[in-house]
């Protein structure tokens, strides 16, 4: 995978505590960086930075969000030191109003979970400037493709573009179960994520956009559509024709999926 030219990416950031605890999400993280090779820049659709219109984060040197409660005390004592880039903000804002869309810098935006947990263990020098994108929870999974799509042309210029949401995300139901790690995946979360996984690699882009109606069990996995979106964002970002691949599957207690995808 090594290159200039790299596959967008999907992650599961899933909780924060992969942070600091062993998991094979985390041993696949920690790998995954070096299996994808250095890129000049990062690319970050988080699924924890929402906003009504697209809007690039241009900060020089972005701060940390600890956007969650109730942790252990050595999450909030992370740093992520990574350096953005306002230039690579600037030229995303104005790709995206070439294709249409209301886009805009925003500063003083730090690195949310979604973004360093999984940047943490995917390039932990910290040394390679990334810029956020947001997500527009309430336009849907073809306005993610075809955002990513705008953006595309950045991925010949040596930018890895990564979508970090989860591949199921029911905290409710995980909030049952997250003591008994032993927990048998059921049903409605197998089935979600075996479709995803046949569409993805199937490069069926339309049905995953249109997730919500094709996906068996899919507001089960997914009461909001947040940790979703970052998917097709991903796909989209890859081109016309991308075709997906799996390269991690794993679950929290059963009810998160942690899967990562590679698109092409």
């Amino acid at each position: 995978m090594t290159g200039t030219r790299f596959p967008t990416v999907f992650v599961s950031h899933g909780s924060p505590m992969i942070m600091l605890e062993s998991s094979e999400a985390r041993d696949f993280l920690q790998q995954f960086g070096t299996a994808l090779g250095r890129p000049k820049a990062i690319l970050m659709c988080s699924a924890h930075f929402e906003t009504g219109e697209p809007r690039l984060s241009a900060d020089a040197k972005p701060e940390m969000i600890y956007d969650f409660g109730g942790f252990p005390r050595p999450l909030y004592e992370i740093k992520y030191p990574a350096p953005g880039e306002p230039a690579l903000a600037r030229r995303a804002v104005d790709m995206l109003k070439a294709a249409g869309y209301r886009a805009a810098p925003m500063t003083n935006r730090g690195y949310d979970h979604g973004t360093w947990t999984p940047l943490a263990l995917m390039y932990p020098q910290a040394d390679i400037p990334v810029v956020q994108i947001s997500i527009q929870p309430q336009a849907g999974g073809a306005h993610h493709v075809a955002l990513g799509r705008a953006l595309a042309p950045l991925r010949e210029e040596g930018v890895l573009i990564v979508g970090s949401g989860t591949l199921t995300h029911n905290l409710y139901a995980y909030s049952q179960v997250r003591r008994m790690p032993d927990y048998p995946t059921p049903e409605w979360v197998s089935r979600f994520g075996d479709w995803v996984c046949e569409k993805a690699e199937a490069g069926a882009t339309d049905e995953i956009a249109d997730y919500l109606k094709a996906a068996p069990f899919a507001r089960e996995n997914h009461p909001s559509d947040d940790h979703f979106l970052p998917l097709p964002f991903a796909m989209g970002a890859a081109g016309e024709g991308a075709k997906g691949k799996r390269q991690h599957t794993s679950n929290q207690s059963g009810v998160m999926l942690m899967d990562a995808y590679t698109f092409n």
